[in-house]
Order: C-alpha cells, then structure tokens, then sequence
C-alpha cells in the first residue's frame, strides 16, 4: 500500500494511516497489529519508521505495547470501578478528564408512590429532581436523573450543578456522606430523548443504570436513574469466590486479543 505522504517525516504518515484504521472501526480496542516486518511490508517503509510510528501511536494512547505479545489497539472506553461508590465527577478526576454538566432540570416535586417506595419518604413530600446531561472533556457522554429527599438538603438548588459535584456538596456542605449504594445495571436500546441529548446514532445502545444511594445509618439519600454511553464506558470489578477468606487478593488479568491482518 503506497502512502500519501503527505505528512513529513514519513513516520507521521504511518501513524496518520494506522490511526485512520482505527477511527474507522477497521482496527478495534484490544486488536493486535501485524509485526513491525509486515507492517513495513504493508506501507512499503522500513521497519525504524514502522517502530517510531508505532512509538508515536502509542505515547498518544491510541496503542499499547506489551513484552512478549506485540502492539495492541488501546481500549480508548474509561474503566470505571464497579466496585467503589463515588460521584462521577470524583471517579473522572483519576482519568484526568474535566466533567461538567447541562442542567436540563432543577426543581422540587413532589413525591409520587414510586418515589415514596425508593426513597423512603411520606407520599407527597418534597423531592429535588436534578436532571443533567453530563459531559466528559466537552462531550455529552451520560445522563442522570438523581431524586433526593429535601429534608436532608435543604436548600441545595440554589448551588451551580452544571460544575459542581452533587456528592461533593451533599458531604461538604450539608454533612450528608454518601456511603454505600444498591446498583442494577443493564444494556439498553436508547430512547429518541436520550439519543438526541448524547448525540447517538438510532438504533444505540447504552448502560442503564438504577441506584439507591445510603448514608452511613441507613437512610437513602439519593435514587438515580441514568444512562451511559456504551462507547466510552467499561466496567470493572474484583470477584470472589463465596467463602473465599477476606484477605485473598486479586489481580486485573490482561484482555483477550485477537490478531488483524
């Protein structure tokens, strides 16, 4: 395959062509490249501009290398912990990503059966309903919608949510730590709303999520019902066996790839 080297050096080219492969989808997350040798091959270039490319690609977080089994496609989705309870905003900051969020909704409402089965509260008592769109560095990649008994927040709609952190606020300002949750989570074919606010494509797919949130008592403190980018999300989680002792430890064991010629 002759190159449009338009780009100079000629390694630019190379990188500008593999990283084309994977935008297209052609090269997927976990994919492993040919050998340098046949890649060389491939775009008629020798093998120290195929290795300084590669470097480039992979210094940029697009591939990754591991000793022993080659050059891999990099998972570009973020891991996200399914094992720790914390507010988006906080769980990004580990990937040095900048969240921020579209208020779609901020109100009071008032508590309906559902509401008052999830949250614990008297039928028609005060609800805050906070509906956002949540974006990860500019782009829309979450939705929520978090009921909270107002009691135990009096007030909180007065602050900005379209920057500041809902559990940041509920700890530090009103001394209401979250402090374990009850998760389901699901796949789920994207309504026309929810689509159009994450930008996606018809049929899309997302991660569903419902949690009741508890302070250290017991008392909920927040339901949330949201929906993830399925794109830009992968899920982790330690297991063990039941009756396993406490004090095993485990270890992340790498994903299986598969070769693309």
């Amino acid at each position: 395959m002759k190159l449009e080297q338009k780009a100079n050096p000629l390694y630019q080219a190379v990188s500008e062509a593999i990283l084309k492969r994977i935008s297209s989808g052609e090269l997927k997350p976990n994919d492993r490249l040919p050998s340098e040798s046949d890649l060389g091959e491939f775009y008629e270039v020798g093998r120290n501009t195929v290795r300084r490319a590669l470097s480039e690609l992979v210094d940029d977080g697009y591939l990754k290398t591991i000793p022993g089994l080659g050059t891999f496609v990099e998972d570009s989705r973020l891991l996200k912990s399914a094992e720790y309870l914390s507010g988006l905003s906080q769980e990004m900051q580990i990937h040095q990503k900048k969240v921020t969020s579209e208020v779609l909704e901020a109100k009071l409402i008032s508590a309906d059966p559902f509401l008052t089965r999830k949250l614990q509260v008297p039928l028609g008592a005060e609800i805050v309903f906070l509906y956002r769109v949540r974006e990860l560095d500019g782009e829309p990649s979450a939705i929520e919608r978090a009921y909270l008994p107002h009691m135990l927040c009096p007030g909180i709609l007065k602050y900005d949510f379209s920057s500041q952190s809902l559990y940041g606020t509920l700890s530090d300002v009103y001394h209401q730590r979250p402090w374990r949750a009850e998760q389901e989570i699901e796949a789920s074919l994207a309504t026309n709303e929810v689509a159009r606010l994450l930008k996606m494509t018809q049929p899309a797919v997302v991660l569903a999520f419902h949690r009741e949130t508890r302070l250290e008592d017991g008392q909920v403190i927040e339901y949330v019902d949201s929906e993830l980018r399925a794109d830009r999300f992968r899920f982790y989680a330690n297991l063990r066996l039941m009756g396993a002792p406490e004090s095993v430890t485990f270890r992340r064991l790498p994903v299986e790839s598969r070769q693309i010629g």
